[in-house]
């Protein structure tokens, strides 16, 4: 007889595992959809019991709802129903019970509030049955808060409508309990306080749901600005405010004029300063106080507020100088700004200025404007024509229209985001990561194993991730931080993980932390860090949206401030997941005409399926018809120079526009202070990507080197930064140059301890579990994360949705990179051949026998220095015997035999 396999028991209620909270939630009430992907896998009996609860609950739901509508139409004859007991004849769309449960619900409850209660349950049948992942606790605060205050307002507001409607008088909108609380308010605070109390109440709560509740409240408690809005909205009340004015400055005396600054009728623009430092450090006092979450939208707030006040008054200051300004931003089109002041001379007039600031000229041709005397005559005695005043004259009519901004985004004024059905959504597990017994296991063998070392500690607590659970313990007084560090291979042995990592102390905090990878990781889709609030309302420059925290957080990092990245990691463990994810995340922030991408891939696999956006977000050097995602080394050097040249150009734009780097130059340029017909156009941000550094260093050396040097030193401040990743963090392949100028580092899984104290100067990354866990390091300690993942066909999709959208000509181009002496074998006639080095013609012999351009063959051949074989590679090159340098590789050989060459001899002789 065979034995029957043991039964496994089934899980108890106490055991059963709670869903973790995520970090990434929909706006509103905090629904995501999370839709059972495991099809194959049997459902629980927990499963079933919750299912069906679900669909119970969903029915009540749909019950009440309908018994409720129904009461409004129904509910006067219904009352006769229930009142005499005939069961069969109530007309509820639900029946006789639905007649009794709406009555009950409305009338002697909560009035119009009652329909709060099927909205409630609506959402826990949905969180029963996992169709969505809902944050019950959230929406029964709004819910109830709903319910009372429909049912306090619907009893002050419209309780009197309904008793004086014969037709209606059986609906009580606020039922008992409105009411009652109205009839207290009323006694207490009379009617005019209960009023504002209830119009208080829901400012509060809409405050309290949406940000933009409190910038329009902010809007209307700034009276200028308020004002402002006003008359651009209204001409006719900016009519009668200039007429005012008017009257105003005919009876204003000297007195008057020099009246204190507080005095209601004076401009506030003539203390602007003083009061904006003043809010401004009251905007300080009191967001210092606020969490971080609403501090940064605070901060949002005020920024929006003061950007608007500045914009504001910059067409106050416009529209009292009449203009004429081309809206057009096509630099083949004259922009001509009509001078208005006084205390010039016509020849500051005649010529533009370009030293950057603002530019202004009489709108006539150069050659046509004739000599001006002071006294307004010409120069043969004859009175000047007033062609100048009657350019002046013309836009009176249109003085007071503010002038638009110039929007970059109107080259393509179609282009359409890519949405977020590209992305694909992965269910996140409620019982995944978070298992008690889980926990509680790791937790006693990590007291265990401590005790049995001498280590008492006197607390420990959890926190959970999607792949990582930090245990924090504090360990007890007089015990030595390096005797539990130096436990690490013991408590690593004792919980049979993959690999911990012990943070000894954790960074503001006065406890130690272990990190214990998670038996069942999650994935941390790119879908749940694009839809998340953090990044959809971020205002960063270069937003990249990196993973999640230990703490289910949505990080995110700005690269504009970083301002360069160094990624490396070993083979497979998440490096080109990573470099995808930061792309992802800039394609759907940016829009084509404030970004460019230069791409460096020599593997020629990664990044080619970006190849449809190449119209759209590459750059790509001028007169260059080759795939625009670079492969060959020789290109990328090029391009390296060319993006030298786009810098060296980009500083001298700044230079002249006078601003201090990129976002003030295109502040500037969008106000239309700058003028394209001097050189002056929108900059874009160029962000360059390489991918396996290591290979390009091992083929070109310090070709790619010093390029790259000088940009990471020089271009943060004209919008050009580089992300480059390397499977080989060694030092040769991340020398201190780099080092020093890429102070950002992703660093993946390593295999020693060398590799992690070369890109982080710290071990930590030969300690990570690998598949998209990392370490990101852009200030003292480097913070762990769980690396976003976006899948090849999730890219080709988003790349393929952007190629359909309306698009540019061709790629962003790219300057010509500079073309070096000798570079080419037009310089060979110039080369005397009779001061040519004495062992050029055995050189040269040499070459062509071997077939084989090497400086280390000829210096090895003839036992000479580096220098004179390096001259003698040089002549070679010049006379046309050999092609150019490649790098590490050995030159091509351009010359088959002996008798060529001689023939090429004579004829450069």
């Amino acid at each position: 007889m065979t034995k029957q396999p043991p039964q496994k028991e089934p899980r108890k209620r106490s055991q059963r595992r709670s869903a973790p909270k995520p970090a990434a939630q929909a706006v509103g009430l905090g629904v995501k959809t999370a839709l059972r992907g495991d099809k194959d896998e049997p459902m629980t009996r927990e499963e079933s019991v919750r299912m069906v609860a679900g669909v119970l609950l969903l029915a009540l739901a749909a019950f009440t709802l309908l018994a409720l509508v129904s009461h409004l139409f129904t509910g006067g004859e219904d009352q006769k129903v229930l009142q005499g007991g005939y069961v069969g004849s109530a007309r509820n769309w639900v029946g006789y019970l639905g007649a009794m449960w709406s009555h009950y619900w409305i009338h002697e409850n909560f009035g119009f509030g009652a329909f709060m209660i099927p909205v409630f349950l609506f959402a826990a049948a949905l969180r029963l049955t996992h169709a969505y992942y809902v944050r019950l606790w959230k929406w029964f605060v709004n819910c109830t808060f709903l319910l009372v205050w429909f049912s306090v307002a619907g009893a002050f507001f419209l309780k009197a409508f309904f008793a004086s409607q014969p037709s209606m008088s059986y609906i009580n909108p606020g039922g008992y309990h409105g009411n009652y609380v109205v009839a207290v308010l009323e006694g207490h605070i009379g009617v005019v306080g209960t009023f504002f109390v209830i119009v208080l109440a829901l400012v509060a709560y809409l405050c309290y749901v949406s940000a933009e509740t409190i910038r329009i409240l902010r809007r209307l408690m700034h009276p200028g600005q308020l004002a402002r809005q006003l008359n651009e909205r209204y001409p006719v009340m900016a009519l009668v405010a200039a007429l005012l004015n008017k009257l105003k400055r005919t009876e204003t005396s000297d007195d008057y004029e020099a009246a204190s600054p507080s005095h209601p009728d004076i401009d506030a623009s003539q203390h602007g300063d003083d009061a904006d430092a003043e809010h401004q450090a009251t905007v300080v006092d009191f967001t210092s106080e606020l969490p971080a979450a609403k501090r940064k939208r605070s901060k949002r707030s005020a920024d929006t507020d003061d950007n608007a006040d500045n914009a504001d008054a910059a067409e106050v200051a416009e529209a009292d100088v009449p203009q004429h300004v081309d809206l057009n931003p096509d630099p083949d089109v004259p922009m001509a700004i009509l001078d208005t002041a006084d205390d010039t001379s016509p020849a500051d007039d005649a010529a533009p200025t370009d030293d950057g600031d603002t530019s202004s000229w009489i709108n006539m041709p150069e050659g046509d404007q004739p000599a001006q005397p002071a006294d307004g005559t010409a120069a043969d005695g004859s009175e000047l024509e007033l062609i100048v005043e009657k350019n002046k004259q013309e836009p009176e009519a249109d003085a007071e229209k503010p002038i638009e901004p110039y929007d970059p985004k109107l080259d393509l004024e179609f282009y359409k985001y890519p949405t977020l059905d590209l992305l694909k959504h992965y269910e996140i597990d409620a019982s995944a990561n978070l298992d008690r017994e889980e926990l509680t296991k790791n937790k006693d063998q990590i007291v265990s194993v401590l005790k049995s070392f001498g280590v008492e500690i006197s607390s420990i607590k959890a926190t959970i991730g999607p792949t990582i659970t930090l245990y924090e313990i504090t360990p007890a007084p007089g015990v030595r931080i390096t005797k539990i560090r130096n436990l690490e291979d013991d408590i690593a042995l004792s919980l049979a993980a993959l690999g911990i990592r012990i943070i000894a102390p954790i960074p503001g905090k006065g406890t130690i932390g272990i990190e214990v990878p998670n038996a069942k990781p999650q994935i941390v889709s790119m879908e749940s860090i694009i839809n998340s609030r953090k990044f959809q309302e971020s205002t960063m420059e270069l937003p990249m949206a990196l993973g999640k925290t230990i703490t289910n957080e949505v990080f995110m990092a700005d690269l504009a401030k970083m301002p360069h990245l160094l990624v490396a990691g070993a083979t497979g463990q998440g490096k080109s997941v990573g470099l995808n994810a930061i792309i992802t995340s800039l394609l759907y922030k940016k829009h084509p005409a404030e970004l460019k991408f230069v791409m460096v891939d020599p593997k020629k696999v990664e990044f080619s399926i970006y190849s449809p956006i190449v119209n759209h977000f590459l750059a790509q050097i001028e007169d260059d018809t080759d795939e625009p995602i670079i492969t060959d080394v020789q290109k990328v050097v090029n391009t390296l120079k060319s993006l030298c040249v786009e810098m060296d150009t980009r500083y001298d734009l700044l230079k002249r526009a006078r601003a201090k780097n990129i976002k003030e130059y295109n502040e500037k340029f969008r106000n239309r202070q700058l003028n394209p017909n001097n050189g002056h156009h929108f900059l874009p941000y160029i962000v360059v990507v390489i991918d396996e550094f290591g290979d390009l260093i091992m083929t070109a050396g310090k070709e790619i080197e010093l390029p790259i040097a000088r940009i990471a030193q020089l271009a943060r401040a004209v919008g050009i930064h580089m992300i480059i990743a390397t499977q080989r963090p060694t030092t040769n392949i991340i020398t201190g140059t780099i080092k020093a100028n890429f102070p950002a580092r992703m660093a993946f899984r390593v295999s020693a301890m060398i590799d992690s104290r070369t890109i982080l100067d710290r071990p930590g990354a030969n300690q990570l579990i690998g598949k998209g866990d990392m370490l990101f390091l852009a200030g003292s300690e480097p913070v762990r994360l769980q690396c976003a993942f976006v899948d090849t066909p999730e890219v080709e999709a988003i790349a393929n949705y952007i190629a359909r959208q309306q698009s540019y000509l061709g790629p962003f181009p790219l300057p010509l990179p500079p073309v070096e002496d000798g570079g080419s074998n037009s310089g060979a006639a110039e080369v005397d051949v009779h001061n040519l080095d004495p062992l050029f013609r055995e050189a040269a012999k040499l070459i062509i026998i071997k077939q084989q351009g090497s400086t280390s063959l000829i210096q090895r051949k003839f036992s000479i220095g580096f220098n004179r074989a390096g001259r003698l590679m040089d002549q070679l090159e010049r006379i046309g015997v050999v092609g150019p340098a490649q790098g590490a590789k050995p030159r091509e050989v351009l010359i088959q035999d002996e008798l060529s060459l001689e023939m090429l001899l004579n004829n450069v002789s």
